[in-house]
């Protein structure tokens, strides 16, 4: 099975994927991945996913070979480069600005493809991201999420997974920012104010050059004073890496609100389960 894209998955696959994350936590570790090896596609910029995909495999017993992402970007066509990599590979997980890329990839593969970022979406950081809220909010889909900012990878895929698990999901951004559409799952406002009122969760993403202006921050910065807005015990989870006083502000950030650095705690049991599931080994 390959791991492209939470819009691909259903409630039922990522509940077995919180499952088994659930049982790897208990358990601390085992060598399920003993005698496998997998390749990696990392940019040298990449931190926790790599770090998290890295020790997760080590962990399980297995082997990883780190690659460079341009090391897929050759003339030879993926059916060929696949074909052979399959005579010495297990898995590929791939971090690649190129989704087109990966898909190619899948397409031949008769290994797991693992989707570990690209520019228009991040399936395993925002599944891990709901994995925690799952552990602290035993009734997370109930709850009302509030992305804000533009659309980038991270809302793509906080979307995606509104839809599939059917969450309430708010975008808040500036008129033109939509993708969406609104329906069952996805609002789109254009006032902040508006929209922190009744959210349990508070979300984030780094901001593009064109939107750190004085006047955006000024109307969309999450501070500790907008938190308040927001329900009792909502939480903040600004998507690493942010930017203090762009995005969200020092006092936003240093409030009981954050959700704190220990949330992505989970990220590595959350993407050893992601590959075990994909590699079909389901039962620990």
């Amino acid at each position: 099975m390959h791991f492209l894209s939470l819009a691909r998955l259903s409630e039922y696959q990522i509940e077995r994927i919180f499952v088994l994350a659930d049982k790897l936590i208990i358990h601390d570790y085992v060598r399920a991945l003993s005698g496998k090896t997998f390749l990696l596609f990392f940019p040298e910029s990449s931190l926790r996913t790599r770090i998290t995909f890295e020790k997760g495999i080590k962990q399980l017993g297995g082997d990883c070979i780190v690659f460079p992402p341009e090391a897929l970007d050759k003339k030879e066509n993926a059916r060929d480069m696949i074909g052979y990599i399959e005579n010495w590979a297990d898995g590929l997980i791939v971090r690649h600005p190129d989704f087109s890329k990966i898909e190619e990839l899948a397409a031949y593969a008769s290994i797991p493809v693992i989707n570990a970022m690209t520019s228009s979406d991040h399936p395993c950081e925002i599944l891990s991201d709901l994995y925690a809220i799952r552990k602290i909010r035993t009734n997370y889909r109930e709850l009302t999420y509030t992305f804000v900012g533009p659309a980038g990878n991270i809302a793509r895929s906080w979307i995606e997974a509104a839809k599939v698990l059917d969450l309430q999901f708010r975008h808040v951004c500036t008129n033109g920012s939509a993708i969406g559409g609104n329906n069952r799952n996805y609002t789109f406002l254009v006032e902040l104010e508006e929209a922190l009122q009744n959210s349990d969760i508070v979300l984030t993403d780094s901001l593009p050059p064109d939107k750190r202006s004085a006047d955006y921050l000024d109307r969309y910065q999450i501070t500790l004073k907008r938190m308040k807005m927001a329900n009792r015990h909502a939480l903040l989870n600004p998507c690493p890496p942010f930017t203090r006083n762009e995005e969200v502000s020092d006092d936003a950030v240093d409030s009981d609100y954050f959700a704190g650095y220990a949330f992505k705690k989970d990220l590595l049991a959350v993407q050893q389960a992601i590959i075990l599931y994909c590699c079909g080994i389901v039962c620990l």
